[in-house]
């Protein structure tokens, strides 16, 4: 049986989440009243979000995304557009590519987990070339206009790991040979899961864990 290496990428891979995302989907909306209206919601949201960001990252990027509630399709695309070129590209982190580099040396079915939206996170996965697969969040549309809500299955909680164990099954590889590179609290259940994890760039939370678990821990610039 061949070996998988699940790589969180917020904190792994680039220093952006949720809400860096959504603040500037709302900066950029069409109109002075939309801008207020959405950074408003945000600025509500994003302090429940870094309470909840260490516990259950579903519940709080629900509520980040709402923000973007009756956005078209189209604006969407072109502000993800934006802001894999403008923010995200050419930030992601060295030490997050060296990791990717040795997985796949490894042998390792590299996959990425993220609470990113996926007009972001699938331009991510093409411009690093040593993804097999990823997993992401979907905003719900009806009309061509998004609801606010994310398409189940929400990833961002304790749910990962069991999407990593349907997804070895379904791959064949072993989970106690694979490897978790995690930066998130609610990610613990998921680097339990598997023979090698890792924090890196751990929150209080996972750091925490880590040291009580005797996971490796790393640190690099973000």
């Amino acid at each position: 049986m061949g070996a998988g290496a699940f790589f969180r990428v917020e904190g792994t891979l680039i220093p952006q989440g949720a809400v860096s995302a959504a603040a500037y989907f709302a900066a950029n909306g069409n109109g002075f009243r939309e801008r207020a209206l959405r950074l408003g919601h945000l600025a509500v949201a994003g302090p429940v979000y870094s309470i909840l960001g260490q516990s259950d990252r579903t519940l709080a990027n629900r509520l980040t995304y709402l923000s973007l509630r009756n956005m078209s399709r189209d604006r969407v695309a072109i502000l993800a557009d934006e802001y894999f070129n403008d923010i995200v590209k050419d930030r992601v982190l060295e030490g997050g590519i060296e990791l990717l580099r040795k997985a796949r040396k490894q042998g390792h079915r590299v996959v990425l987990i993220s609470d990113g939206l996926s007009e972001i996170i699938e331009p991510l996965a093409n411009e690093l070339r040593h993804v097999d697969d990823f997993i992401c969040n979907h905003l719900e549309y009806r009309n061509d206009k998004t609801t606010g809500r994310l398409l189940d299955p929400v990833v961002g909680g304790h749910d990962s790991v069991k999407w990593a164990q349907r997804y070895a099954e379904e791959h064949d590889f072993d989970l106690e040979e694979s490897v978790v590179y995690a930066a998130h609290g609610p990610d613990m259940l998921l680097m339990s899961a598997v023979g090698f994890p890792c924090a890196v760039n751990p929150d209080f939370t996972l750091r925490r864990a880590a040291r009580e678990a005797d996971w490796p821990v790393m640190d690099y610039h973000v």
